[in-house]
């Protein structure tokens, strides 16, 4: 490609700021090494005034979102509260970008604006992994992804952090010359481009080895199945175990019993439920498989030192020890598709 594309990065307040950096510091790399200007690229924000970022850095931007001009392409960068940054005018806008055949893409938390204005509806994205729960809930028509970044046709997203990197160079490698990618991969002291597919997360059969594929087996069982909780006896019937086996593979690799992780699972996933949405805890609790509240309230105490509704009103929780390892923030929750709602994201550090 000969012609210079032009990038909008659209900036809402609380972006995150090494998002930001790593989706745009491949272009600038691709124009250094390549001798060329490949690319071009504005900030923008949707009335033109300086937002800050969640680690407190002040961008003044170039243009508003409408006085930017002509765009080949616009990333939408997200963060903290993203959902604060909903507008009639920004939806209207990305719908205007979509009909005029414009590459749209989000990084971080940025899927949700996307997601909101309709422009990801028969695309296939991803968005930071601590914020999956509520997208999922929000949008549960949406095809999401755990992966590291998508890039499905004109659409691209990637999870946040330095997975940006990973998506422009994957782009720079597509419209250019995979030669120019390996080179920005070396001024960068990247060991590798990582490809889209791999997830944000590591899973539990990453850590326990292919060894173990059984283990991995009831795992993604219950993952898939966090609403209506599996019975151990039917996890084992499922995998070709025994009851007594499938305890046995969990205290050997897991060090914790089948039913502990199954529990600390479903408890993570109400966390981010109830942090991130403003479903009814009681809704919370079913999603989560739980159904009755009180074992739903003594359950969540006793993992995370707060009730519920305390948690959610940010009332410090104690100091408190888990009789067990919480091994549940190794894996990705998975989706489930009833929507209770709209829910209002709550102010999480990326």
């Amino acid at each position: 490609m000969s012609q210079v594309q032009r990038v909008g990065f659209l900036l809402v307040e609380n972006f995150t700021m090494i998002s930001l950096a790593s989706a745009i510091e491949p272009l600038r790399m691709a124009n250094q090494l390549s001798g060329k200007a490949l690319y071009e690229w504005v900030m923008l924000t949707e009335t033109g005034a300086p937002v800050r970022a969640s680690d407190g850095v002040q961008v003044t931007p170039d243009h508003a979102i409408h006085d930017c001009g002509h765009l080949d392409m616009m990333l939408l960068c997200g963060g903290v509260g993203v959902a604060n940054a909903r507008s009639r005018p920004l939806r209207s806008w990305l719908q205007q970008l979509a009909h005029r055949k414009v590459k749209l893409g989000a990084v971080c938390t940025g899927s949700f604006l996307l997601a909101d204005a309709g422009v990801l509806e028969g695309y296939r994205c991803t968005i930071h992994w601590e914020y999956m729960a509520a997208f999922q809930e929000a949008f549960p028509r949406q095809e999401t992804s755990n992966a590291l970044y998508c890039i499905d046709r004109d659409r691209l997203t990637s999870s946040g952090g330095t997975a940006p990197i990973d998506m422009m160079m994957h782009l720079i490698e597509k419209e250019h010359s995979s030669a120019l990618s390996t080179a920005i991969c070396d001024m960068f002291l990247c060991e590798r481009i990582r490809d889209g597919q791999e997830e944000q997360k590591v899973l539990l059969r990453h850590l326990v080895g292919p060894a173990q594929p059984k283990l991995a087996e009831v795992v993604a069982l219950m993952e898939a199945n966090l609403e209506e909780p599996i019975t151990l006896d039917e996890l084992a019937h499922y995998v070709g175990l025994s009851r007594r086996q499938v305890e046995r593979l969990f205290q050997r690799h897991v060090k914790c019993s089948p039913s502990r992780y199954y529990l600390n699972l479903r408890l993570k996933r109400a966390r981010q439920l109830l942090r991130q949405t403003s479903l009814a805890i009681i809704d919370i609790a079913t999603a989560c498989g739980f159904v009755s509240m009180p074992h739903f309230s003594k359950c969540y105490r006793e993992c995370f030192g707060v009730p519920p509704r305390d948690d959610r009103s940010g009332r410090p929780a104690p100091a408190v020890v888990q009789a067990t390892p919480d091994l549940s923030d190794i894996t990705l929750n998975q989706c489930f598709d009833t929507a209770r709602g709209e829910p209002t994201f709550a102010s999480v550090t990326l």
